[in-house]
């Protein structure tokens, strides 16, 4: 009879170890216990066959909660997407040029909502679960507006952490990308996510 209970119990925890390492709940998990980071990155994209299109870009991604950011592109080309928790910047150095936008309506139906936003992503995306693949526990999120850019992302989370994202666009590609291990003690300096334009930077509202 022991036994049993002790197989029972074996059986039960299986279950609950399972269904806590879901997509939603490793999202869920990201969000609320993963306030600041830091983590390389390398984005390739794909057409409808599969086939890479254009190059591959790397950089390092920056975030602390909520609406903190810098997404910064180092090769082949640089280019920073900055939000200072008001504004959301990005800077083309090679174009010497800089176009802003009010954050409170950029970051709701962007990548950077689930990345950096506060803990409200129903607000602005329809999630749901998806498929394990490759050994990764997947969220799907589709934007609430068509303001957004792209037709629906996925999220590929190991044990540890974000792992994947992959951005459907209007145009059915797929753009792919890859996270570094993420270190989420990077302890940034205050103003650190502050940004004003260089001198002679041409600024497009």
């Amino acid at each position: 009879m022991k036994k049993i209970l002790l197989l029972v119990s074996l059986l039960m925890l299986s279950v609950s170890l399972n269904v806590s390492a879901t997509g939603l709940s490793r999202l869920n998990d990201f969000i609320q216990h993963t306030k600041e980071g830091r983590a390389s990155f390398t984005q390739t994209s794909v057409n409808e066959k599969g086939q890479v299109i254009g190059k591959t870009s790397t950089g390092v991604f920056e975030f602390s909660r909520p609406g903190l950011f810098r997404w910064n592109y180092q090769l082949p080309y640089q280019q920073s997407i900055i939000g200072d928790g008001k504004n959301l910047w990005i800077w083309d150095p090679d174009l010497e040029q800089v176009t802003r936008k009010p954050l409170s309506g950029s970051l709701g139906s962007t990548p950077a909502a689930l990345l950096a936003g506060d803990n409200t992503l129903e607000k602005g995306f329809n999630l749901m679960e998806a498929p394990e693949d490759n050994g990764l526990q997947w969220v799907s999120a589709t934007p609430k507006t068509q303001e957004a850019g792209f037709q629906s992302i996925k999220m590929g989370f190991d044990d540890q952490s974000l792992v994947v994202m992959e951005l459907v666009d209007s145009f059915k590609h797929t753009v792919i990308i890859h996270f570094g291990s993420l270190n989420k003690a990077p302890h940034f300096k205050e103003g650190y996510f502050h940004f004003s334009p260089p001198t002679g930077a041409d600024v497009i509202e």
